[in-house]
């Protein structure tokens, strides 16, 4: 990916307004979306990087991700620009739709589909609804295909913050995988970052040792999830983010598996959370092992 060489020059004022173009986001010209034609409703997150607003543009309903820091920096830019290239190129059922940037600041911003259900952790653990085992199981489906996707992608897209807060749910419950704000093009066999700014308790061991990590930390993540739909449980409750990345990357330890998880299920679960990352299995693997589900809990009467 092209570093942006941000400098005093590259920034100039709009002759209409007050408003900073940058050059650099001209390619971005067929998606852009004027701040005006946005009416800004209620604030739905806050995601990596910038705050989640729902909106409505000329009658669709939007969500917008404001970006947070807006001095138009390098860093700033590079951000902006890499995620919005990359969901740009993405095209998957399982995979929120990318609908147009707003590319001058103060309001640099990335807009995409608006998905009514809100996120998948918040349906499993906020929202008081019971969501029956086969909707459950085909979540599971939903999310292996999205990923499945980006991993097979060229170049390879991983997400390295998969989680059910960053997993969103349509009318329909198809689930889409959603927030690239960490994500990284994978041009080699690893990606090295030095950011661990995601969330611990789902992730894998060696991105909280802060290891070079492969397409596979997603894998781990998966498995957390999957715990999460078949127990209805929040991960690592009762530990604080700095116990997790104690306990998983420097204790080698796992989330509990309950007994009444279906067997089939538990295995999954357990391969994706192999300590050594080539031995967990990849999610065109999964995908016939999660379509031949019968159940998530054995039901003993």
């Amino acid at each position: 990916m092209n570093q942006i060489e941000a400098n005093e020059e590259s920034v100039s004022l709009s002759p209409n307004s007050g408003e900073r173009i940058c050059p650099v986001l001209g390619e971005f010209a067929e998606w852009e979306i004027p701040w005006e034609d946005l009416q800004i409703g209620e604030r739905i997150g806050i995601g990596s990087y910038g705050e989640v607003y729902r909106a409505d543009w000329n009658g669709t309903e939007v969500a917008v991700k404001k970006f947070l820091v807006q001095d138009l920096t390098s860093d700033v830019l590079n951000q902006f620009k890499c995620e919005a290239e990359m969901m740009i190129r993405l095209r998957h059922p399982n995979v929120v739709l990318f609908m147009g940037a707003v590319t001058r600041s103060p309001n640099l911003s990335i807009l995409t589909e608006f998905l009514p259900r809100g996120s998948l952790y918040r349906l499993l653990h906020r929202s008081g609804t019971q969501i029956d085992e086969k909707k459950r199981m085909k979540m599971a489906l939903d999310v292996a295909k999205g990923m499945n996707y980006l991993h097979t992608s060229h170049p390879t897209v991983v997400h390295r913050d998969l989680k059910s807060p960053n997993l969103l749910v349509d009318k329909n419950w198809v689930v889409k995988v959603c927030d690239f704000g960490l994500s990284r093009l994978k041009h080699h066999t690893f990606l090295s970052s030095n950011s661990t700014a995601g969330t611990p308790e789902w992730m894998a061991p060696e991105v909280l040792r802060n290891e070079p990590a492969s397409e596979k930390c997603d894998l781990y993540s998966f498995g957390v999830i999957l715990w999460e739909l078949a127990t209805s449980c929040i991960p690592w409750t009762g530990l604080n983010p700095m116990q997790v990345v104690g306990a998983v990357g420097f204790q080698n330890r796992r989330l509990e598996i309950p007994a009444n998880i279906d067997p089939t299920v538990a295995q999954i679960i357990r391969d994706c959370w192999e300590n050594d990352p080539r031995r967990r299995p990849s999610f065109a693997q999964l995908i016939p092992r999660l379509k031949g589900l019968q159940r998530l809990v054995v039901h003993r009467d």
